[in-house]
């Protein structure tokens, strides 16, 4: 019997009646018995559209396909693809996509972003270089994500796609060269960056906010800063993500004074105030030290997502204030806002800052009974344990959380630890701890000379000599200490003992008079902070020429008395800059706030407030 336009008629409207309900009954879809039915592609096609937003259906209706023989025709496969990737479906995308016979360059693209997008950086690449196997010829849209993938994995894969862009006569395109720009930021190719960014035929806003963007993910915030003044002078029109870089980028400084700046700018351009720029403000006055207008702004927001509370508990974290990034989480639970990850890192700050062991052991394990995958704990988590219990004086226990972590302990973790033997001096467990990360991270000169200096403050010299030696063997870097200080919107570095700044002499100057007003009111210089083997004379001149010191004159010779002294210190501050800071804010009535590589500490008027 030979099926008629009716039977195909009916069999449609049967499956129609059923997408209706966003259901799919297989049995429908097969060939009636006796009667053979053939089943269009026209009626598959509008099965899928009411299906697009149920994936289970989508993977029946797939079935169906091939076991009908309708697969053959790619453009039934592409709709499927398409509808399989914006639901977040890529791996089952990715099978449908291998059937495909020549599938076109546009469907290639598409594979790429969406591994790009789900952060499957090496599946992205394999897709690639299949595609360049099979002598596909790429298209400018095929290297925008090509290259953001292979930006992520090592510097000669992006390298090497480059070279394929530059074959292609495609890295003068727009899109493609911006990406470009943004790989060499991440690989710290700064020089190349610019250059190519400089030889950009058209630079829009796009090009502008990405290689801004890059620059601050990639630590180069000064870098940043300078882009930002750049596109100013160049009247481009800045937007929200502008905006929102260029917060994070004064953050990064403790550049207080520019980001007032910035928001002026912003306030001038009209900018809508949403609540992700609100929140990168934010972020920027917490990291410049300043609570109370970080609080006026918070109280002050409209709108508030788990950003904008996460960002004050562990602001307050940061900032010594303890009990205010306690008593912000509860009022947050109170509010009914899910706390996420990052919240619960500034809870746990908070109680390491504060010694509160306790209450930290039960914020880390309702993490760990929640069972919400968005506050399971990640090794940041379990390296602030390992501070909080280290820094207690509970070291074996520290050591033996470590030990039953269900993740491998980073060198992050371990490092925690081995700063928490320096605390409390505990020599022989600090060498096991130093011992295992000198194997995983040879390169850090940090741990070295931490292990260096707990022998040294232990009097066992000839430890001190074996230490520094096999630093020296294996290559190992010590990180240079400085610190920084924002006057008249530029950022002025100052390292220990240098004396090239113009003004140096003035600086110095102002530190000894410095130094005499404070031994006056009961500063002595903490020599146990200099770990050399020599008198104590010598280990006072070393000591009264620290960066922080330096900073400190700087700022009282510049700023106006009514201003706080902000300083930034790469490094964790010393004992007797700690001390130092404690007096210089008795003796001059001043305010310092001091940020070094771990957290705030605030003088005001003689006491520290952290």
């Amino acid at each position: 019997m030979q099926v008629t336009r009716r039977h195909c008629m009916i069999w449609r409207n049967r499956i129609s009646r059923f997408s209706s309900r966003a259901e799919l009954d297989l049995n429908l879809t097969r060939k009636p018995d006796p009667v053979p039915v053939t089943i269009t592609k026209q009626t598959f096609t509008a099965q899928l559209e009411s299906c697009s937003s149920h994936p289970d259906q989508l993977k029946q209706l797939h079935a169906v396909i091939l076991t009908t023989g309708i697969s053959v025709k790619n453009s039934l496969l592409t709709r499927l693809i398409t509808s399989f990737i914006a639901l977040g479906e890529t791996s089952y995308a990715r099978k449908v996509f291998d059937e495909m016979h020549k599938p076109r360059v546009f469907l290639w693209n598409m594979m790429i972003k969406a591994y790009v997008k789900d952060g499957d950086f090496i599946e992205a690449a394999a897709v690639y270089r299949r595609m360049h196997r099979l002598g596909v010829r790429p298209d400018e849209f095929t290297y925008t994500f090509v290259v953001k993938a292979c930006a992520q994995l090592l510097p000669w894969a992006g390298l090497a796609v480059a070279a394929h862009a530059v074959k292609y006569g495609l890295e003068f395109v727009a899109e493609v060269r911006t990406e470009m720009v943004v790989m060499c930021v991440r690989n710290r190719e700064l020089g190349l960056a610019r250059f190519l960014f400089g030889s950009m035929v058209e630079r829009d806003l796009v090009a502008w906010n990405a290689f801004v963007a890059a620059c601050v993910q990639s630590g180069h915030a000064a870098e940043a800063l300078d882009l930002f003044r750049r596109m100013r002078v160049a009247g481009v029109k800045l937007d929200a993500v502008t905006i929102v870089s260029a917060f994070s980028a004064c953050g990064q400084l403790g550049c207080l004074e520019t980001g007032e700046e910035i928001y002026g700018i912003m306030r001038q351009c009209e900018i809508v105030c949403n609540v992700i720029v609100a929140n990168a403000r934010l972020d920027m006055y917490v990291k410049c030290g300043s609570v109370d207008m970080a609080e006026a702004l918070f109280e002050d927001m409209s709108r508030r997502n788990v950003i904008s509370w996460s960002t004050m508990v562990l602001g307050y974290a940061m900032n010594g204030e303890s009990r205010k990034a306690l008593d912000m989480f509860s009022r947050m639970q109170e509010r009914g806002v899910a706390p996420n990850h990052v919240t619960y890192l500034g809870v746990l700050s908070a109680c390491s800052h504060a010694g509160l062991v306790n209450e930290g052991r039960a914020y880390f394990k309702r993490m760990v009974q929640s069972g919400d995958k968005n506050i399971q704990p990640k090794i940041e988590h379990y390296a602030c344990m390992v501070d909080l219990l280290g820094r207690s004086g509970h070291l074996e226990e520290a050591y033996n959380f470590i030990r039953s972590m269900p993740i491998e302990p980073d060198s992050g973790v371990w490092g925690a630890l081995l700063g928490a033997c320096a605390v409390h001096q505990n020599v022989e467990l600090g060498q096991h701890v130093a011992d295992v990360l000198f194997e995983l991270d040879p390169a850090n000169g940090s741990y070295h000379v931490l292990m260096s200096n707990m022998y040294a403050a232990a009097g066992r010299w000839d430890c001190v000599d074996k230490v520094r030696l096999k630093m020296r063997k294996r290559g190992a870097k010590k990180v240079a200490a400085y610190s920084s200080v924002e006057f008249n919107g530029k950022i002025h570095i100052f390292f220990g003992g240098n004396r090239f700044r113009p003004e140096s002499s003035k600086i110095y100057e102002k530190l000894e008079d410095l130094l005499r007003q404070v031994k006056n009111i009961g500063y002595t210089p903490n020599t146990t902070s200099v770990f050399h083997d020599v008198g104590t004379e010598e280990k006072e001149a070393t000591l009264s020429h620290h960066s922080e010191k330096l900073a400190i004159a700087f700022s009282l010779l510049s700023l106006q008395p009514e201003c706080p002294i902000r300083v930034v210190k790469n490094l964790r501050i010393c004992d007797d800059c700690h001390s130092f800071c404690k007096f210089v804010s008795k003796a001059t009535k001043r305010e310092i706030i001091m940020r070094d590589k771990i957290r705030f500490h605030h003088f005001r008027n003689e006491s520290p407030m952290s």
